[in-house]
């Protein structure tokens, strides 16, 4: 692994991240703006500032912690009923009911004369909602932009009819139906590139002359644009001798016929989403492997790739609690780590800077760091929808909550109930914002000492 690549990969996937927060920010902070709400504060991280420069009444600025980032608007509490405006409240001495209150009381110290109308607490429900939801909503739209470059404008990744590779053998895990058992057993003796015994049989393709940067276009005079023709070709004519017409291999010679003796091997036979089944079947074997090409997509193709992975998405959310206790046992009993469980930004760069350094061709390292980045995108997404305070999405159900409310009292012709007051719901923030650190430090810890690797 060279480390100049790794440490580009990093640095990549650090851009996005932090291009990404920024990004929501902006979500919040223009809708913001624009009903003429102040904001202080336009901040990238948590913790110490690192640089900040001051426009007009806002401070843009970086902080230290990349972890997420914040705009700060004037008027987030609206003062307690009977109580006049900027006070802490009407006395009470309860442990919870007296955080709210003094969180109340320093949002009002950044009140000044003047900024009356401009407090957030006095937008109607509508235009909350607008603003709380204008940050997962840039989220959303960075996730739309990447999944059409990747989909429409670069393609997906496709199997084609031309040869990356020929095998020298027949491998001897496909030889009999009792070796393609075993491998079933243990993968790993499936593996092409196992080696090939001094009784192990010639290839089919590699006895015939076929050669790495071919192009098969016909099977008996059958033309076959994709792999999969190709493939449910061969299979199904084991035991015979084919004629495979190629394309110019690229040495100027023009293309030629080959006959290739088809073998009968046994696999493991694969379900629809090409997972094992548990049962072996046999077919003709010809002995290469494809090359990649990236084949453009429709427009339509985005939103339902962006619906199959939000729904996985979403499940994963649903799962996280127990995958994080998972998780954290298993880094107390040293147990393997589950490829498949939680990941902080952490674990995302390391993951960046393999696919920066892998002996991948440079497309192949594009399409993987723009899919780690519109994934992530989609996944903040939908975290910032939970319900629940400090995420975006506590602020919105507040909002359709007041808006709701209002509704009720205008339908029964009773005075306006007043803002939905989110300073009493502050406890619950707190408590929430805890188990976040909580997990974050338990999967940055996970991502530290027993990191997830591409190469396994």
């Amino acid at each position: 692994m060279e480390t100049g690549l790794y440490v580009l990969g990093l640095l990549a996937a650090a851009l996005g991240i932090a291009a990404s927060i920024a990004l929501h920010e902006v979500g919040h902070l223009l809708p913001a703006k624009r009903f003429g709400v102040k904001v202080t504060q336009y901040m990238i991280g948590f913790g110490p500032t690192i640089f900040s420069r001051r426009r007009g009444e806002t401070q843009y600025g970086v902080k230290a912690i990349p972890l997420g980032g914040y705009i700060r608007m004037v008027g987030m509490y609206p003062p307690p009923k009977g109580a006049p405006a900027g006070t802490a409240g009407r006395g009470t001495t309860g442990r919870f009911q007296v955080l709210a209150e003094e969180a109340r009381a320093a949002a009002w110290e950044e009140v000044s004369p003047g900024d009356e109308d401009r407090l957030f607490y006095r937008l109607s429900a509508p235009r909350k909602v607008v603003v709380m939801l204008g940050g997962p909503t840039m989220n959303l739209l960075i996730a739309a932009g990447v999944f059409t470059l990747l989909l429409v404008g670069i393609g997906l990744p496709t199997p084609s009819t031309t040869v990356a590779s020929v095998l020298p053998c027949v491998p001897p895990a496909m030889a009999t139906e009792q070796a393609a058992r075993d491998a079933l057993a243990d993968p790993a003796a499936a593996r092409a590139d196992a080696g090939c015994t001094d009784t192990a049989p010639r290839s089919p393709a590699a006895a015939a002359g076929v050669v790495a940067g071919d192009r098969i276009e016909a099977v008996d005079g059958q033309p076959v644009a994709t792999w999969e023709a190709l493939t449910g070709f061969t299979r199904s004519s084991a035991g015979t001798t084919v004629t495979l017409q190629l394309a110019d291999d690229g040495s100027g010679a023009g293309g030629r016929s080959v006959e290739a003796a088809l073998a009968l091997v046994y696999r493991p036979e694969l379900d629809a989403q090409g997972a094992p089944t548990g049962q072996v079947v046999s077919g003709g074997f010809l002995g290469i492997t494809p090359s990649t090409e990236y084949v453009a997509q429709p427009v339509s193709a985005v939103p339902t790739t962006m619906w199959d992975l939000a729904v996985r998405s979403g499940q994963a959310l649903l799962a996280l609690p127990a995958r994080v206790v998972q998780l954290a046992q298993d880094l107390i009993t040293g147990a393997p780590r589950d490829p498949e469980g939680p990941i902080s930004v952490v674990g995302i760069s390391r993951i960046s800077g393999e696919v920066v350094a892998a002996p991948d061709p440079v497309m192949q390292k594009i399409v993987l760091l723009l899919s780690l980045l519109a994934s992530l995108n989609l996944f903040l997404f939908l975290f910032n929808l939970i319900p629940l305070l400090p995420l975006d999405g506590g602020h919105v159900a507040g909002a359709v909550w007041e808006g709701t409310r209002r509704q009720i009292a205008r339908a029964r012709s009773r005075p306006d109930p007043g803002p939905v007051d989110v300073a009493r719901m502050l406890p619950v923030a707190y408590a929430v914002g805890i188990v976040l650190i909580a997990v974050s430090a338990v999967v940055i810890l996970a991502d530290i000492v027993a990191p997830i690797s591409i190469a396994g």
